[in-house]
């Protein structure tokens, strides 16, 4: 795998002001900080933050942040994004020791079409899509591959179920369900009878509940914010 490197600025102003200005030149804010380190304000690139989390290993890359000749070895451990366009705003960066392990949660791909969808007209549902996990930062893996060509209906597959290296230790429960085939739902629609709809169009009109919410009305949206656990 070939080194990745990004350049990084030290700053030492902060607030909304500077966020702006350092966008208008084509970077954005971020903090670099590591155990038992004081931690260090930085602007960086958003394009290349973004091919690292584009990468197969995404936001679980291990890359040197180039501060001023000196590197450190960092993962990326917080972004954020804005909720609109999904642009980068801010990224932090936790420097690592090679010989400490982390916590990371690791994406999980399936592959295959099962038998229970494709000859027993079955639903696959993908239920959980990452795993925690605990290693050495460089033995992180970049996904964590399930293949459910046989799952049947009523099948499933486990956390238990998916196989790992000896070096990496896997944090969730083993009984959760990663996924699994089940049956479709059924969706009748019954004609009403005549002696039905008569009585229906006889009965007395709903009154409308105090306090009911009025169409239109809708939950404010918060920006997504990805987050990394490590171990000290």
């Amino acid at each position: 795998m070939a080194e990745i490197v990004v350049a990084a600025e030290s700053r030492t102003e902060t607030g909304k002001n500077v966020n702006r200005r350092l966008r208008t030149r084509g970077l954005i804010p971020g903090v670099l900080y590591g155990t038992k380190k004081e931690a260090v304000h930085v602007s960086v690139s958003p394009k290349e933050i973004g091919t690292i989390l584009r990468s197969a290993s995404g936001e679980n890359t291990l890359f040197d942040l180039d501060l001023g000749g000196s590197r450190r070895k960092v993962i990326l451990k917080e972004f954020q994004l804005e909720p609109i366009k999904h642009q980068l705003l801010h990224a932090d960066f936790y420097e690592v020791a090679l010989d400490k392990t982390l916590e990371v949660k690791v994406h999980i791909e399936i592959h295959g079409v099962p038998v229970g969808v494709k000859t027993q007209g079955g639903v696959l549902d993908f239920v959980t899509r990452e795993l925690e996990v605990e290693c050495l930062p460089m033995d992180i893996p970049e996904k964590l591959v399930v293949d459910v060509t046989d799952l049947e209906i009523g099948k499933h597959v486990r956390v238990s179920d998916i196989k790992v290296s000896d070096k990496v230790k896997v944090l969730t429960e083993g009984d959760i369900v990663v996924v699994h085939v089940v049956a479709p739902r059924a969706e009748e629609e019954v004609a009403p009878s005549a002696e039905a709809a008569a009585a229906e169009g006889a009965a007395e009109p709903e009154v409308i509940k105090k306090g009911k919410p009025v169409d239109g009305e809708a939950a404010d949206e918060k920006p997504e914010k990805a987050e990394k656990k490590d171990k000290k």
